[in-house]
């Protein structure tokens, strides 16, 4: 990957399905220096405390056959929900003023839930999408990361 220039006042949004760092480049192009804005946490709860039900069963309309119905992923529908939740939560900082570009971070499977939930205006203001799960770590390493000072 090639050195990422993150412009001034410029909005970097690291996520994965289930936490977001929205950081801000308070210094300018040639020394980043990211500082949080926000930061959204969905908590993973178990599996049980979901989803109550057991898998349905469906009956053939020929025959006396039965099959059952998959069991629904709730983690990965907690994760959709939470994903489609920040989308809407940057195109409105976009709407209000707050950012005028965005480059996102995140790991390939959340990028691809959150790209279909951009809105034009969001989608036009993302400058950059990175594929990298980076959101565990500390702030200086993400920074690190992005503008090429780590060896890959």
């Amino acid at each position: 990957m090639s050195e990422l220039t993150i412009h001034a006042g410029e909005w970097v949004v690291v996520c994965d399905g289930a936490k977001a760092l929205i950081l801000e480049n308070t210094g300018d192009a040639t020394f980043p220096n990211l500082k949080s804005v926000e930061v959204f946490e969905h908590k993973n709860l178990a599996t049980h405390e979901l989803g109550t039900d057991a898998p349905g069963r469906s009956h053939s309309s020929v025959g006396h056959g039965r099959s059952s119905v998959e069991q629904t992923d709730w983690h990965d529908q907690a994760e959709r929900t939470f994903l489609l939740q920040l989308a809407k939560h940057l195109d409105a900082s976009l709407a209000a003023g707050k950012a005028k570009s965005f480059i996102v971070v995140a790991p390939p499977r959340a990028l691809g839930v959150i790209r279909p939930a951009y809105s034009h205006a969001l989608r036009a203001a993302v400058r950059a999408e990175l594929d990298k799960d980076l959101v565990k770590l500390p702030i200086y390493e993400i920074e690190k990361h992005l503008t090429g000072a780590i060896a890959r």
